[in-house]
């Protein structure tokens, strides 16, 4: 029993899968006949702490190709109060704390890296941002690697766009900012003047991006709309024309916030993304998905037309790609060692344990339990991954049927795959064209493979052994399209991903957007769950979720009901075990601690 996410990510493929749609709605507690499950013995699990405890500091800081601004530039901004952007280690946005090691020399918080050379050097997050989290119980911290953060992402993003306004928009604020960005106590006057100008060229691209994206929006902590953030970013920021690559009307509000999944079998899973839209289970399958999450947290992208040099991509993908393919594959194997967190707190009642086994196959184990999934090359053993419209918030699918300019790649096409890209593109198909198209011209430019030899391959889908599987990646982006056209149909469905839930009381709150605060609120009526929590580390090992009363620096989340379910916050649906009595739901609750 376990399953597939990474952080947010990419954006293509498959939605019809063999456990197909829902037909039955939330409030009918049977499971969903299409997700059956064939009565098989689920494997042992493995150990992989000895492997885990190796590499987990190079995980914590492994670059992977994010840019967001120069270190110099973070290390000189200052808070509203006049103190250092970084002084804290960013401990205000609930990032984690990462000692100074020879993984990482600058001792950013964990997720955050440095890369480049001396003279250039950049900030960037990695998959650990996101994707590790604390939990608090009795005046006890416990490390949760790959748990959902709790960090308000959000907040940090904005932040930063103020800071770099007050300096541009301050002489005062700038000739105190100039001498500690150049690292010379009396800069010359040229640089000053170049300094500015660099600034101010970074502050009007992130300004626009951060502006149109997050006005009125309130993710809070442990919840990003990645989608969004991800489309906004390379549509919006990257495929203009120069000097700025800036196609402003290409953001949109990303107000679809889901919370960050939990890595831990991840990879095991053969679908991936909240709306299972990507076949997944295998190391190419997690290349597209890595490197679309990379363009959304600032990569630096700069596709350009070059068929002189590129014959059969037409486009050159990699002369500026900031994408760092040894790192995303260091990170896609390091992601297999993280193995589900055991319950902690105290020893387990074995005679509920027992009976909430009973309930959990008679009422979960058809959605979520371990199940043989599709094979994926070369010849990898996935986790089937149950797709369902239980009658959850619907924002999500919203953003997937986005349509953008796609400026420099307009025509740009992946033979076989991609057809060539309209002026009013599926956003999706952007992201293809780019990710894929980054994809094979690497996998050309590290083989040596003549170009042309790999068209009629392609056009065919008889791919090389080593690209094999991308097909997956792609093969239903035109069924996610097709909700443009039906999306106010009631015969339309919204299926999201049912994850196998090793691990799962440690991955609070829950459903596909956070709206949910704990277990014990999961098995009751949407009507009776809480409508509004805080979000923090504190933890209630009795309803296994938050706890009520969070320590200073909690975000409170309001919720919609079902009323509205296009709210990005609706706690509506997946209403499965909402009819136990008290006695069998804290037997249920009970079993799930020792998944």
């Amino acid at each position: 029993m376990r399953r597939f996410r990474p952080r947010a990510a990419f954006l293509a493929a498959a939605l019809a899968s063999s456990c197909a749609l829902h037909e039955a709605r939330a409030a009918d507690d049977a499971a969903p006949a299409a997700c059956a499950r064939p009565q098989t013995q689920a494997a042992a699990r493995e150990d992989h702490s000895a492997q885990w405890a190796i590499v987990r500091d190079e995980f914590y800081s492994q670059d992977q190709g994010s840019r967001i601004m120069p270190l110099a530039w973070m290390r000189a901004l200052k808070t509203t109060d006049g103190r250092p952007f970084l002084e804290d280690g960013l401990a205000r946005y609930f990032y984690l704390p990462n000692p100074v090691s020879p993984a990482n020399p600058e001792g950013l918080p964990v997720g955050f890296h440095v890369s480049g050379t001396s003279g250039a050097r950049f900030v960037g997050v990695t998959c650990a941002a996101c994707h590790t989290r604390e939990i608090s119980v009795g005046g006890e911290t416990r490390r949760i690697d790959g748990g959902p953060a709790l960090a308000d992402f959000q907040r940090f993003l904005v932040d930063l766009d103020e800071a770099a306004l007050r300096v541009l928009r301050d002489p005062a604020a700038f000739a105190v900012f100039a001498p500690e960005a150049l690292g010379v106590p009396d800069p010359d006057a040229v640089d000053v003047e170049t300094l500015r100008l660099d600034l101010a060229a970074w502050s009007g691209r992130y300004h626009a991006l951060i502006s149109r994206a997050l006005d009125g929006v309130t993710w809070g902590r442990g919840r990003l709309d990645a989608v969004s953030m991800i489309f906004n970013r390379l549509t919006g920021l990257d495929l203009g024309e120069d000097p700025t690559r800036l196609i402003a009307d290409n953001i949109h509000r990303a107000g679809a916030p889901t919370r960050y999944p939990f890595l831990w079998n991840a990879a095991r899973q053969d679908k991936t993304q909240w709306p299972g839209f990507a076949d997944n289970g295998s190391d190419i399958l997690g290349l597209p998905r890595n490197l679309g999450e990379v363009l959304g947290v600032f990569a630096a992208f700069e596709p350009a037309k070059s068929p002189a040099l590129h014959p059969l991509l037409q486009y050159d993908y990699l002369s500026k790609n900031s994408a760092n393919f040894d790192g995303l594959a260091k990170l896609e194997r390091w992601m297999r060692l993280i193995d589900p967190p055991k319950w902690p707190f105290g020893p387990l009642d074995a005679a509920l344990v027992e009976k909430g086994a009973g309930l959990f196959e008679s009422r979960c184990a058809q959605c979520h339990g371990e199940a043989p999934g599709q094979t994926q090359f070369p010849n990898v053993k996935t986790w089937r991954t149950c797709l369902a419209d239980v009658g959850t918030d619907r924002a999500e699918y919203l953003v997937l049927t986005r349509r953008a300019n796609p400026g420099a790649l307009e025509g740009a096409q992946i033979p076989g795959l991609v057809q060539p890209l309209a002026p009013d593109a599926f956003a999706v198909d952007v992201l293809a064209v780019a990710t894929l198209g980054s994809i094979l011209q690497n996998h050309l430019r590290e083989t040596l493979q003549n170009p042309l030899a790999l068209l009629p391959r392609l056009r065919s889908g008889n791919l090389p052994p080593s690209l094999d599987g991308l097909q997956g990646a792609f093969r239903s982006i035109q069924h996610i399209k097709e909700l443009s056209k039906g999306f106010d149909q009631p015969a339309t469905k919204f299926p999201y991903e049912a994850r196998v839930l090793y691990g799962i009381w440690a991955a609070a709150p829950y459903l596909h957007n956070g709206s949910v605060a704990s277990l014990d609120d999961l098995l009751k009526p949407a009507a009776q769950r809480r409508a509004s929590f805080s979000v923090g580390p504190a933890y209630d090992v009795e309803k296994v979720g938050l706890a009520e009363t969070q320590p200073d620096g909690a975000t409170t989340l309001t919720t919609t009901g079902c009323e509205d379910v296009l709210s990005g916050d609706s706690r509506c649906g997946h209403e499965y075990g909402t009819d136990l009595d008290d006695a069998d739901r804290r037997a249920l609750i009970e079993y799930l601690k020792q998944l």
